[in-house]
């Protein structure tokens, strides 16, 4: 992205903020968003029934009020221009925001639903993610919970502009980091490690992984270089076959015979019975880390307690 677009959405921030622009006209920005969207003076003024000098002389005013040209005319044709395309990105979320807006008040099942978005990061185990939530779902049965997965900076990017309420993830938020938001520490298992075939009367754990092959979590994942660092101190050569992001498609790769892979022995039980494999080991040494993060706001604080308090719950036991 250009340093003249990121230029230009600081412009528009500041001249929405400043004082002497009293409001946003949106029956003008409509008109724009048409132009824009249609690309043409003309097809916007037959979508809207008027003609197209009435357009254009709305645009010129949405122009002037502005006070910067939102097109180049080049050859008697209308290119966005760097504010353009910005002023259209906020006019197309503006105006979907509103369609919805009217969908929502034409139903009236979703008038009274209120929503609680959950992000969950790729790599946490999704028997853990259920045990954290489930209570609260059976307990607040009227409200809609949307999940979302997505890496960590996905979902940090997302409870930034209030898209996500509450997130599971690996990791806490590291000092210095420009969300404003609260992580509170859930609990931590040690981790175990599962093979197809349980080890012969002369294999011993972690010996055995010696040569092995493995199933490894991918770079998004909060364990994966804990994982490489305690293989070395280790002096634990496995080889190492595939890489996942997914937890879930590691386990299933696992359960296919295509190596060793390790999960928290918090689920080792589920994780025998569902993926019919056998935990050959466990190194207290390596452990994984759950946290919940939220944003500031006290809006949604119920069930951000109340999901918090579930999941520590689990790791007294």
């Amino acid at each position: 992205m250009g340093s003249e677009y990121i230029s230009a959405v600081q412009y528009f921030y500041n001249r929405v903020s400043d004082k002497s622009m009293h409001h946003l006209n949106y029956h003008h920005l409509y008109y724009f968003y048409l132009v824009a969207r249609e690309g043409s003076i003309a097809k916007a003024a037959k979508l809207l029934h008027v003609t197209p000098q009435t357009v254009s002389g709305q645009l010129s005013t949405f122009e002037n009020q502005l006070g910067y040209a939102l097109f180049d005319r080049i050859n008697k044709r209308l290119y966005l221009n760097a504010r353009g395309k910005v002023t259209y990105q906020y006019a197309s979320e503006i105006f979907h925001k509103g369609n919805q807006l009217a969908e929502i008040l034409n139903n009236s099942d979703e008038v009274n639903t209120k929503e609680f978005v959950i992000g969950i990061t790729n790599g946490i185990p999704k028997v853990l993610f259920y045990d954290f939530v489930h209570g609260t779902m059976r307990k607040f049965a009227n409200v809609r919970f949307v999940i979302r997965e997505d890496s960590f900076d996905g979902l940090l990017k997302e409870l930034a502009i209030n898209a996500v309420d509450f997130i599971v993830a690996d990791r806490g938020i590291a000092p210095g980091t420009q969300v404003n938001a609260n992580s509170y520490f859930l609990g931590e298992s040690s981790l175990s490690f599962f093979a197809k075939q349980p080890l012969s009367a002369n294999q011993r754990f972690p010996d055995c992984l010696n040569h092995m092959p493995l199933l490894m979590q991918g770079n998004t994942s909060g364990i994966r270089h804990a994982l490489s660092s305690w293989l070395a101190t280790e002096q634990l050569y496995p080889k190492i076959v595939a890489e996942f992001d997914d937890s879930a498609l590691l386990k299933l790769f696992g359960s296919e015979n295509f190596g060793v892979f390790c999960a928290p022995s918090a689920i080792a039980e589920h994780v025998e019975k569902q993926y019919d494999v056998h935990c050959i080991g466990k190194s207290e040494a390596l452990s994984e880390r759950y946290y919940a993060i939220t944003g500031k706001s006290r809006a949604e604080y119920t069930l951000s307690e109340h999901i918090i308090g579930s999941a520590k719950e689990i790791f007294s036991n």
